[in-house]
């Protein structure tokens, strides 16, 4: 069961509603392939992660990707506590959000990532 499966397929959708074409489905699959590009694979992660769809990945989607992660084991200082802090260590312009650059360069840092 996996914890993002929804936003996976909102990911994919061109409507961004979870509504998949048979190209949107080929596409998810060719993606999540073992053979898909790691920088390909690094674009859709972001964008599954991005839950307000703004192109960043701010402090309220890292709260939602780690609840999910944790299944809400986590208590919110907990959580807070890691969102802060993965912000810091990996904001490299200093906006307190992860742009795109700032995530490739986080999951470089942590390959095992994706």
């Amino acid at each position: 069961e996996n914890p993002f499966r929804n936003r996976i397929v909102e990911s994919f959708s061109e409507d961004g509603l979870g509504n998949l074409s048979f190209n949107d489905f080929v596409d998810m699959f060719s993606v999540l392939s073992e053979m898909a590009p790691r920088e390909l694979k690094a674009i859709y992660a972001f964008k599954i992660y991005d839950f307000n769809v703004d192109n960043f990945i701010c402090k309220e989607d890292l709260e939602k990707t780690l609840n999910r992660l944790t299944k809400e084991e986590l208590t919110p200082e907990e959580v807070t506590l890691v969102c802060d802090k993965s912000i810091e260590e990996s904001d490299l312009d200093g906006d307190n959000k992860l742009s795109f650059a700032d995530f490739e360069n986080m999951i470089s840092r942590a390959p095992e990532f994706l």
